[in-house]
């Protein structure tokens, strides 16, 4: 879905490309996000939808929407509740929304809500909506645990026991498993291995040091530092929490500059003795919500609104590439979606490195983004893994995620995404750049790139 347009040759072949499809100009007007906080502290006691209900509320508040310019809400979660399956019609009705607007959930691990922008930008360019709110939750202080098969078997055969030896028997398997419960597991089902040992693994393959990860996760927590101290994070909405003790909660709360000495005292995470990837230099567990309203260029001017950037493109990858014959491994490259995506996604645009004025890549390790960086900066990884002629190219660390990432402002799974656009939007206009570069890595193997275009460029 091409609408690159732009005075450059490049992006005037992709023009020319959207003119043939006759795809309208999609816009980003406006994103909110909560707070993104560390699991276990300020959010504790609340449930998914009910930030995500916030999030919804506060952009609808912020943008000054009025329903009925409103077509559709989709929402991206990763660990659901079972009790708000489609956490996006929970939260839009809990928001106020009327129920007359149709409401869907999406999952795509850490890339949720990435999907639910992009599949808004589907039904936009269709001619399926006018307006979407896209957005995306996650609530890791709180998740399902179940209880181990043998005793939901039991539990569920219970019903169908008719005499009291069946039932006797039933409830002794029953009590047998109560203390055998299945907990939520951080790994990939068709591999059974963490993210963080892939992370590890990956690190070490790229040749990327303990030292540089440190480094790089220092950096992140001094710019993402730096950007609140200056009142960048304007797409932070404050949350109010009652109770006994009533308060607001109105910024980021695992942002933590540190030194490399004490970041270097801290031991392996995944990989002991010898691994590399340590509980400071890779993201931790998070809550948060985040909303964003995207429309038709034409409808948005029609309504009042004033758009923030274009949202130009976007690509997904996977373990096996199209026309490119590149090939991703869902096991050992599990986190190198960004070193596939973004030479493919410019490529489609007609854009190279030097055009892109900002970028945000997902922090889900540091090893991990500079792992990628180094990928993309490979002859070998990008002759014999992406068939190109030669290495793509590095990209510059002064355009990179400057107001910190994931590492330092947090990663709920569900509501990256957005957060990710709303900085690279934001970012293109106090930066006066034009384009900007979005990829995050996901579970399975999968990937995704976004190319944003600054408004009024």
């Amino acid at each position: 879905m091409l609408r690159a347009v732009s005075t450059s040759f490049g992006t005037a072949r992709a023009a020319s490309t959207a003119a043939k499809r006759n795809l309208p100009n999609i816009v980003l007007v406006d994103a909110v996000r909560t707070p993104f906080v560390v699991s276990g502290t300020v959010f504790k006691d609340l449930m998914a939808v009910d930030l995500q209900k916030e999030a919804i509320k506060a952009l609808v508040e912020k943008t000054n929407l009025p329903y009925d310019k409103l077509d559709h809400i989709i929402c991206g979660t990763v660990i659901q509740e079972c009790k708000t399956s489609n956490i996006a019609r929970e939260a839009a009705l809990l928001a106020g929304i009327p129920d007359n607007i149709p409401a869907h959930t999406v999952t795509l691990a850490c890339i949720s809500s990435n999907v639910a922008i992009t599949q808004g930008m589907g039904m936009l360019a269709t001619g399926n909506a006018n307006a979407i709110i896209a957005g995306g939750v996650e609530l890791l202080s709180d998740v399902p645990i179940r209880y181990n098969r043998k005793a939901r078997k039991a539990m569920l055969g219970m019903n169908k026991a008719k005499d009291v030896g069946s039932k006797l028997k039933i409830g002794g398997e029953i009590a047998k498993n109560l203390l055998s419960p299945e907990l939520p597991a951080v790994a990939e089902f068709s591999t059974g291995e963490t993210m963080g040992h892939s992370g590890d693994r990956l690190a070490a393959a790229f040749n990327v040091s303990r030292r540089e990860q440190d480094e790089f996760a220092i950096r992140s927590h001094t710019l993402a530092s730096e950007a609140a101290k200056n009142g960048k994070f304007t797409d932070i909405i404050p949350v109010f929490l009652d109770g006994k003790k009533p308060k607001t909660i109105k910024e980021d709360n695992g942002i933590r500059v540190s030194t490399i000495e004490k970041l270097s005292t801290l031991k392996p995470a995944f990989v002991k003795p010898h691994g590399t990837v340590t509980a400071a230099n890779a993201s931790y567990l998070t809550d948060g919500a985040s909303a964003a309203l995207i429309m038709t260029e034409e409808y948005a001017l029609a309504n009042g609104f004033k758009p923030k950037a274009y949202l130009r493109d976007y690509l997904y990858v996977a373990q096996v590439g199209s026309i490119y014959f590149d090939f991703q491994d869902p096991k050992d490259q599990l986190l190198l979606s960004p070193a596939y995506v973004i030479p493919k996604l410019l490529d489609k645009a007609g854009l190279g490195l030097k055009d892109v004025d900002v970028f945000e890549i997902h922090e889900a390790f540091a090893g991990q983004v500079l792992a990628n960086l180094n990928a993309m900066d490979s002859d070998y990884f990008c002759k014999d893994h992406m068939k190109r002629a030669g290495k793509f190219g590095r990209v510059p660390m002064d355009k990179l995620n400057l107001w910190g990432g994931s590492l330092s402002i947090g990663h709920p799974f569900g509501a990256t995404g957005v957060r990710l656009a709303a900085h690279s939007a934001h970012r293109l206009k106090e930066e006066k750049g034009q384009y900007a570069v979005i990829a995050a890595c996901a579970a399975g193997g999968h990937g995704v790139g976004m190319l944003l275009e600054a408004y009024g460029k």
